[in-house]
């Protein structure tokens, strides 16, 4: 099969389907930008991509190269198969939502990533049955060993990209995380889009 390439707007979402054994690669086009990822079971929505599951597989706060992320049934759901990036992706933090906005003091609507995992579902006919911790691509939250967190600008280069397995039919999700209120999109707090590339 040839790859199909796609763009991931900015401030939005996509949702595509991806068959077993097929990779795909999310592409920053900017260097600048988050992209929250989630990964679903395409037969059984229930089933899907968990962050607290991934990190006691694989023993690491990232993953490495090689590393499989685990569904919320312990099962190989994506696999990392290459990274140009320097690596720099969090597993931590929950998806925005219209709240964290309003916490930080923003008024009336504001784009966010769990909306855009729902509309980028309901294009495909489909509805989660819950917000997922996401995989945050390029999101660099540096973590202290006396457990602070911090919000930091990503370490990525316009280009630098991450390529998955799937290891089931999956039903993968990606948002150009809309936050502009710090810069973890990059000190000047410009929301870019992204590209995801399907391979064979």
């Amino acid at each position: 099969m040839s790859a199909t390439k796609l763009t991931i707007p900015a401030r939005k979402g996509l949702a595509v389907r991806v068959e077993k054994g097929r990779t795909f690669k999310i592409v920053n086009t900017h260097g600048s930008q988050v992209v929250d990822s989630w990964a679903f079971n395409a037969d059984d929505m229930s089933e899907f991509m968990s962050m607290e599951h991934s990190r006691a597989g694989f023993r690491r706060l990232v993953s490495q190269i090689g590393d499989s992320y685990l569904t919320n049934r312990r099962r190989p759901i994506l696999t990392v198969t290459d990274d140009t990036s320097p690596g720099r992706h969090d597993t931590l933090i929950a998806a925005c939502d219209i709240y964290r906005y309003q916490g930080l003091g923003h008024q009336g609507h504001h784009d966010n990533c769990t909306d855009n995992l729902r509309d980028a579902l309901a294009s495909l006919n489909l509805k989660a049955p819950e917000t997922p911790s996401p995989l945050n691509l390029f999101m660099n939250i540096p973590w202290e060993p006396n457990g602070e967190l911090y919000w930091n600008e990503p370490m990525s280069l316009p280009g630098d990209a991450i390529t998955f397995r799937a290891e089931m039919n999956v039903v993968a999700v990606f948002s150009t995380c809309p936050m502009d209120l710090m810069p973890i999109n990059g000190k000047d707090c410009i929301i870019h889009d992204a590209e995801v590339v399907i391979g064979s």
